[in-house]
């Protein structure tokens, strides 16, 4: 049952469940919030901002590790203004272009530590102020004004600016609408059947849309309730997902292997009470997937999401639906189409880039005309992914378009390559990419992280059995662990600018 259908914004979002519900537990602290004092804390703030002078569209950063705080920040600051989340892993430098770019009007923090963060807001004359938390987990901001409301936001207001993650260059500034997100949210507890009785894991961060719309905002449009540990421990994970009562967690597959490799073959005690494990923001192996069906006994639901899209663009479905290996299944609310360059939609089973429409779709990025005209064509989202529609619908993504190796006129889908190598019996992770080759423009190495005794040498031979001369890497470098940005995504360039340099 969903409580409310059609929210347009997040303040309509979070006034859906019925008031004594809990909204969100704090495992390690043991404080549990339920929807009357999670709206009662995000008006309270929301006024605050508002007294601040925070107004529609003023961009309030924030510099804060998963918790409540960061739940009810956002929340109110998106009624307020807009919000404007930052990585807490974030260095000084990089907090200075942030809040340049967005132009962050008031930064929220935790009241020890973030003096990175204080210092670039201070350097600018940004005011800072702490997040207070008491005993029973209401969250203010310290030394706040007071004596004016909020008013209510408008469903075209941005609720949200994030950036890209700005693997070809600058990164671009995404402003998600409160209908955007409210769509977003319909998508998913729609395609996944949640329920008041669901409680959702959350452990990506709150500072990116998978954690932020998928584990958390979903869950309280379902009247659920969002489990929120400080961050992801392998060790107490399974302990954790027994005592909240988890029915559900979504992560990458990063995240997913870290727990498989503790488990072994065996059940964790806790899995039994789950109704499945979604995983998004990079693609999973058809073989970790088998395995984690297999040994956490619970159907795994691959699904693709992106920031310009307010998250979810399609999922494979729970059972008693068919789920395939290896696709990120259909769209759920979305409209999903293959285009070639020319901006022509092919057919069934023709490989070309993704393409998208629908509710949850941003309208463009902010003050940049160029990037929208390369991203926009006959109304439809350029993505940038590379894929193909079956017969069914289900999507396949065969690689990110600026990612092919061009190797002296043959297209190489690294994708292809990945799945080869991590079919080695001794690999655990494996990324290809492309090199610079003075003979064929690029040559293909590959980076991979091992589970069990191999040589470069013996990779190689495996490679050479299963791909054509053009497609094998030439070069092996077996490393302990392989870069990837703070959400878990592995982006080529940074791979192969990394291991070139080594």
């Amino acid at each position: 049952m969903i409580w409310m259908p059609n929210p347009n914004t997040l303040l309509e979002l979070i006034q859906v469940a019925p008031a004594e519900r809990a909204a969100v537990v704090l495992p390690e602290l043991g404080v549990r919030v339920s929807y009357r004092q999670l709206r009662d804390q995000v008006t309270e703030m929301a006024d605050a901002l508002a007294a601040m002078g925070i107004q529609r569209g003023d961009r309030v950063a924030t510099y804060l590790p998963n918790g409540l705080p960061t739940i009810v920040s956002f929340l109110a600051a998106s009624i307020a203004g807009t919000a404007a989340p930052l990585n807490p892993g974030y260095r000084e430098d990089e907090v200075n272009f942030y809040l340049d770019d967005t132009g962050a009007k008031v930064l929220l923090c935790l009241p020890e530590g973030a003096e990175g963060a204080r210092n670039a807001a201070a350097a600018r004359g940004i005011p800072v102020y702490s997040l207070e938390m008491d005993g029973s987990g209401f969250v203010r901001i310290g030394g706040a004004p007071g004596g004016k409301a909020a008013a209510a936001p408008a469903p075209d207001d941005v609720a949200l600016v994030l950036h890209t993650s700005g693997s070809t260059g600058r990164p671009k500034r995404v402003p998600i609408l409160h209908r955007n997100m409210a769509a977003s949210t319909q998508n998913i507890v729609a395609h996944y059947g949640l329920t008041p009785e669901d409680v959702s894991l959350c452990v990506m961060p709150l500072f990116h849309v998978h954690g932020l719309v998928a584990s958390t905002l979903s869950t309280l449009l379902s009247g659920g309730t969002v489990a929120i540990p400080g961050k992801f421990n392998p060790l107490s994970f399974w302990r954790m997902v027994r005592d909240t009562g988890a029915t559900w967690y979504s992560a990458v597959p990063t995240i997913h292997n870290l727990l498989l490799s503790r488990a072994g073959n065996e059940r964790p005690a806790g899995a039994e009470g789950l109704r499945f494990i979604r995983s998004c923001s990079a693609s999973l192996p058809a073989e970790m997937m088998e395995r984690l069906e297999r040994v956490f006994g619970v159907p795994v639901l691959e699904a693709y999401g992106m920031t310009e899209a307010s998250h979810q663009m399609s999922s494979n479905p729970k059972p008693p639906a068919v789920r395939k290996p290896g696709s990120v299944g259909p769209g759920t609310g979305v409209r999903i189409g293959i285009m070639d360059e020319a901006g022509k939609l092919l057919a069934t089973g023709e490989r070309g880039e993704v393409v998208i429409q629908g509710p949850n779709v941003v309208s463009g990025y902010e003050n940049n005309p160029e990037a929208n005209a390369k991203s926009f064509t006959n109304g439809w989202f350029r993505t940038g992914d590379q894929g193909f529609l079956d017969e069914d619908g289900y999507l396949t993504l065969t690689g990110r378009l600026k990612e092919l190796i061009n190797r002296g006129g043959e297209k190489i889908g690294p994708r292809e390559i990945d799945e080869v190598l991590l079919s080695h019996p001794a690999v655990a992770e494996a990324v290809c990419f492309g090199v610079p080759h003075a003979a064929w423009g690029e040559e293909v190495e590959a980076a991979v992280v091992l589970k069990e005794p191999a040589s470069e040498t013996d990779i190689l031979a495996f490679c050479k059995e299963r791909l054509a001369d053009f497609k094998r890497p030439k070069k092996i470098h077996i490393t302990d662990a392989i870069p990837r940005t703070a959400t878990g995504k592995i982006q080529r360039g940074a791979v192969a600018k990394a291991f070139s340099a080594a």
